[in-house]
């Protein structure tokens, strides 16, 4: 009996696939997985570090994304005034956006640089580093690179804020460095990564306003394609109660100013809150928050007070989370809670169930999360 003749379709069983189906299924796969099949040839490790082919995965994941991350560290200025035996601080923890449960730890490759280090911003894998005004890093944790910003462009920094965003106009990241002199000069320069330097885009006299030292472990919050800050208005030469936001377009690079709601309470912060601009206040000294939220961005009457939080003890608001719990520090007496006096817990605002001893236990910088390949196709970028 003759042999049966095989289907054509199995005569091709060894055929390769189409160069661009391959392609299609690695936009899809996980950052390590693109990262270790880089290796099976010249043109496919070509064609993962093309700029195109970095977006759509990133464009892909960003919208398959089934948990929200986060990533923080502890901060060392704030770890050293309050422990007598700080923790390592310059490990840096990715954990879930909901719970704060640890996943990995990861560490930057310059250790003495990431133990003083601040989480400017996260945008899109990237994250901002910075140690001083000046000494301001790029880091993406998931592709092992990183790059130092040049040196500014500007005379003198002093009272300085930073903040990193995405740019989406251009499909680019820029750090924005705003600094006011002593003479109540104050100062715009951008940094762009396609061009890997810094431009001045504004300068003013600011005569009656400072920028406020808000809460520093928070990244100023982007909206709208906007980073913000607070800023009070002097009365004379002392620091007034009035207060407003300073919006920053990092598209069309210009500022201006926006109200913030009618209030009684102490100011806190602002952040973002379930992707809105939000407005945190305090009273009763502590022992109890509001959460305001911008509802239409832009619009000043839309201010709404969402939750009003009450605690049994004096907390300090810390960070939010992308889904709206909140991560406040409890201040206790030495003898309730080892010998700092300071617990960690995380607050769901809508239910106010609270989670005890989530994974962070120290004052530290808290940012949102994902892995990516962007800096993969950057020539000045660094590798570990």
């Amino acid at each position: 009996m003759s042999k049966m003749k095989e289907p054509p379709i199995l005569q091709r069983r060894n055929n390769h696939l189409p160069y661009d189906i391959v392609l299609n299924i690695m936009e899809r796969l996980p950052v390590k997985s693109v990262i270790r099949f880089r290796s099976v040839s010249k043109s496919l490790d070509s064609s993962v570090q093309n700029h195109d082919f970095i977006s759509k995965h990133l464009n892909i994941n960003k919208n398959n994304l089934e948990n929200g991350y986060v990533i923080h560290k502890p901060s060392w200025e704030a770890s050293r005034l309050i422990y007598s035996s700080p923790p390592d601080t310059s490990v840096f923890t990715v954990a879930f956006d909901r719970t704060l449960d640890r996943i990995s730890e990861v560490g930057f490759p310059l250790k003495f640089i990431s133990n003083f280090a601040q989480i400017v911003g996260s945008c899109n894998g990237i994250l901002c580093l910075a140690i001083s005004a000046n000494i301001i890093f790029l880091w993406n944790p998931s592709i092992r690179k990183y790059k130092k910003l040049p040196n500014t462009c500007l005379e003198k920094l002093e009272y300085v804020k930073l903040g990193f965003a995405y740019h989406s106009e251009n499909d680019d990241y820029k750090v924005v460095r705003i600094s006011c002199s002593s003479l109540h000069i104050r100062e715009i320069e951008v940094y762009t990564l396609s061009s890997d330097s810094w431009r001045r885009v504004g300068i003013s006299s600011t005569n009656n306003v400072i920028l406020c030292h808000d809460n520093l472990l928070v990244p100023a919050p982007m909206v709208g394609g906007a980073l913000h800050w607070m800023e009070n208005i002097l009365e004379g030469k002392v620091i007034g109660r009035s207060m407003y936001i300073m919006s920053f377009d990092v598209n069309t690079e210009t500022s201006r100013k926006l109200a913030l709601p009618d209030h009684s309470d102490d100011p806190n912060c602002i952040a973002l809150f379930k992707g809105k601009l939000a407005f945190i206040t305090s009273e009763r000294y502590g022992y109890q928050y509001s959460i305001w939220v911008m509802k239409e961005y832009g619009l000043v009457e839309s201010w709404n007070k969402l939750f009003v939080v009450p605690f049994q003890r004096a907390a300090y608001c810390l960070a939010f989370t992308e889904y709206g719990s909140l991560l406040v520090c409890y201040s206790y007496n030495n003898d309730q809670v080892e010998s700092h006096g300071f617990k960690f817990v995380l607050i769901d605002t809508e239910t106010l169930h609270e989670k005890e001893d989530p994974d962070i236990q120290c004052p530290s910088y808290v940012a949102n999360f994902m892995e990516s390949l962007v800096l993969l196709d950057g020539a000045k970028a660094v590798s570990y």
